[in-house]
């Protein structure tokens, strides 16, 4: 149930499903996603940047933190990793689904999985708040948890967290349906068109600036949530994040 404060209840079919979180040195959210696919029901299966095996994983997060202290360009040199190379077949060939958080969002625009660039934000200052999304697309392997429409509230922190792309591709996106998370409430780092997050044409690599793996537990959430009066630190709407993309596989 979105929004509910409890935790889904892990089955074995459920838990039949590995999905792999790459480590990059930098990187700061890879055992919080690891505990968020946990919670949501999945085996987490720890992935190292300098390996050339997937380990058998069915879909892939890219975390959120600094890989390679974002020298030259946030996720520039992440790109070239040797894991990368192989998800960026598989998650090519439309067979991985592969989620990129904050970072991880700046790796796959920098892999060209997802078009776009991430830049400094617009007044130029970190920011960490609690953010109200708007769920704009439900189709795609990460979000079919959710209705259309639907309002969240997860944690956003970045300092390079401005998307901007060319009018044609922003007009491609649209037309597309591929903006899958706008910013609701005012725009926090000067994102084109307000969006907060994308998917490629198959619907199965999607990368998002703000953090749903921070808000997946009961108590150490947000403290509002899009789906009523949660109290404190109770938010835990970023958790359908992870049981969209376990339901699918599951299918």
């Amino acid at each position: 149930m979105i929004g509910s404060s409890a935790a889904p209840i892990p089955d074995e079919t459920l838990t039949g499903i590995r999905v792999g979180v790459i480590s990059f040195p930098g990187s700061l959210d890879d055992r919080d996603a690891m505990r968020a696919v946990r919670i949501a029901g999945g085996t987490a299966v720890d992935l190292w940047h300098g390996d050339h095996d997937l380990k058998g994983v069915d879909a892939v997060v890219i975390p959120g933190g600094f890989s390679y202290g974002d020298y030259l360009r946030a996720g520039a040199i992440s790109r070239f990793a040797p894991l990368m190379e192989q998800i960026s077949a598989a998650a090519s060939s439309g067979t991985l689904p592969v989620l990129g958080i904050c970072n991880g969002f700046q790796v796959l625009t920098e892999a060209h999985l997802l078009p776009g660039s991430m830049i400094k934000n617009n007044h130029l200052h970190f920011l960490c708040r609690d953010q109200r999304l708007k769920v704009e697309n439900t189709t795609t392997a990460w979000t079919s948890s959710y209705n259309a429409g639907d309002e969240i509230v997860v944690p956003l922190k970045n300092q390079d967290g401005q998307f901007v792309a060319d009018e044609r591709t922003l007009d491609e996106l649209e037309g597309e349906g591929r903006v899958v998370f706008r910013y609701v409430g005012g725009n926090p780092n000067g994102s084109r068109r307000d969006i907060a997050g994308i998917s490629n044409a198959a619907g199965n690599v999607v990368g998002l600036m703000p953090h749903p793996e921070h808000a997946v537990e009961a108590g150490f959430g947000p403290d509002s949530s899009a789906f009523g009066d949660v109290g404190l630190r109770g938010g835990v709407d970023g958790l359908d994040i992870f049981t969209s993309v376990l339901k699918k596989l599951v299918k």
